[in-house]
């Protein structure tokens, strides 16, 4: 298979135009109805979309695809594309030439995930971190780029459902990929046709729910060029197999219900690993095949600084929904009025604060590219990446030692309300404070006791530690570019400006007074 088949809307007519728009959420659902091969629970899934370990999270996707074809998206969440086909497009998926249009592209971003509640983290608007550079960047694919074109085309006029997986699975780490040759993907076999390919990626993160997914190298260098491979598959292609973690969804749907576990029952990511075996990809869906290429994929793409721009403005409206939480639960627990809270919930907000500033830096201070493109702000994307693996878990620590048993203060199920003998003594014993109904106060207490206590809240206190790599490499990278683009050096020229304003002697500048006249050590 080398294109992605879905429905097309009416469109456009003449014969510079066609007929391609982005999927409704019907749609979408549908198109995920193929020959994909997901396993879980040591079965394998028949229909994701029907399936109770990703039902309600397909369904939450297909709400971002309906919500472009509302009337109140047009030039918020939709604007025309670029490709000349007439039709329309999420702002991120398109090259981004000025300021405007990177703030364009971060209000779609904030759109889709207010809807989200910021806990989604890869919709799919997140690859086109990717697929929107392929346009003005296609030219660094070398042989390729005919088909960087092609999906930049295709993937903006459709708005496609990519994922990727880049990370080599987590054996011998202190070894390149190449010296794992029976675990990392590699090429098996060029075909005619395409390449063979087998291995596998670690973590295809929502994969299941994708219509494709996106495979570099990111990690030691290689040198052998079966390795240096970076390309994109369809999830039904044959040989393709994901092996999925527990299902925070169906587990929230097995012992508990919406109002117990109101995130992790609709927005659960299922992570999986990608297994490809003897799977073939059609020369027309490689990116590159070379190890010096792939090596450098992840400085020369533009890749980095787009997904730093997404992760950024995504992490700050789930901390926009954290610290509303955080807010409303410390007046229910009735210590809102306390100095040390009061000082903690600030500290929060300035988190909050940071992710906000650092994501309209981004766009409002961008860095030319190639010809006019612009990209957002490289040098406050790597401090995006370092801080979050350092506020995100101060903030679940304040929200732990704000709310202490309270987060834990909460009856087992929505079925205890029901229950006519046990309903008088939670409305009596687990009320809030200052009037407000026990009822009340354990939905919005199990809601953030979701988000930071159970495993959907532990498994995101990793990702957003490790979302942008591992925490030596993000401040390792960020030394690099420094170096890199000479900043270090203009860093250093900076403080031998001072160090040339004095010597042994006294002041080196005419108009400052050496104090010979009062210096005491040498008389």
């Amino acid at each position: 298979m080398t294109t992605l088949d879905h429905p097309v809307a009416p469109g456009g007519t003449g014969s510079a135009l066609n007929e391609i728009r982005p999927m409704t959420g019907a749609e979408y659902l549908g198109s995920l109805r193929d020959d994909r091969e997901v396993y879980i629970y040591g079965e394998r899934v028949g229909d994701v979309v029907d399936h109770p370990a990703f039902r309600n999270s397909a369904r939450s996707i297909a709400r971002l695809y309906d919500a472009l074809h509302a009337p109140e998206a047009e030039g918020t969440l939709r604007v025309p594309t670029d490709t000349g086909n007439g039709g329309f497009t999420h702002p991120f998926f398109k090259t981004a030439r000025s300021p405007e249009d990177l703030l364009s592209a971060r209000e779609a971003i904030i759109a889709w995930q207010r809807q989200v509640y910021g806990w989604m983290g890869r919709t799919p608007d997140y690859k086109a971190c990717f697929l929107g550079t392929l346009g003005a960047n296609s030219g660094f694919y070398g042989e390729y780029e005919p088909n960087a074109r092609r999906w930049y085309k295709e993937a903006q006029e459709r708005v496609l459902y990519f994922n990727h997986a880049i990370v080599h699975p987590p054996i011998d780490r202190a070894k390149p990929a190449d010296e794992v040759s029976d675990v990392c993907v590699h090429v098996e076999k060029e075909t005619d046709s395409g390449l063979v390919v087998s291995g596998a990626k670690v973590v295809a993160t929502g994969s299941a729910l994708t219509n494709a997914n996106f495979v570099a190298h990111y990690g030691l260098p290689v040198k052998d060029k079966k390795f240096g491979l970076v390309f994109t598959v369809p999830m039904d292609a044959p040989g393709l197999k994901l092996f999925c973690r527990t299902s925070y969804e169906l587990a929230a749907a097995a012992l508990g219900s919406p109002f117990d576990y109101p995130l992790s029952s609709r927005f659960d990511e299922n992570d999986a690993i990608m297994v490809f075996d003897k799977v073939l990809v059609p020369w027309e869906n490689v990116f590159m095949y070379d190890a010096a290429a792939a090596n450098e994929f992840t400085a020369g793409s533009g890749f980095l600084e787009r997904f730093t721009f997404h992760g950024c403005t995504r992490l700050a409206v789930k901390l926009d929904f954290i610290a509303g939480c955080a807010m409303k639960a410390v007046e229910m627990t009735g210590s809102s009025g306390f100095r040390g809270v009061q000082a903690q919930i600030g500290e929060l907000l300035n988190w909050r604060d940071l992710f906000w500033s650092l994501s309209e830096s981004m766009a409002k201070s961008p860095n030319p590219w190639v010809g006019d493109a612009v990209q957002p702000n490289v040098n406050y994307g790597m401090a995006y990446r370092t801080f979050m693996g350092i506020g995100y878990p101060r903030i679940k620590e304040i929200l732990q030692q704000t709310l202490g048993s309270g987060l834990i203060y909460l009856n087992s199920h929505a079925a205890d309300w029901k229950n006519p003998d046990v309903r008088p003594y939670l409305d009596k014993y687990v009320r809030g404070s200052n009037g407000i109904e026990a009822i009340d106060r354990v939905k919005l207490l199990k809601l953030l006791w979701d988000g930071i206590g159970t495993e959907f809240g532990g498994r995101h206190e990793l990702y957003e530690r490790n979302y942008s790599g591992d925490h030596e490499t993000v401040r390792l990278q960020t030394l690099g570019m420094y170096e890199g683009s000479g900043q270090a050096d203009a860093l250093k020229r900076f403080v031998d400006t001072c160090l040339s304003d004095y010597d042994l002697d006294g002041w080196t500048s005419p108009d400052l007074v050496t104090p010979d006249d009062l210096e005491i050590v040498r008389r």
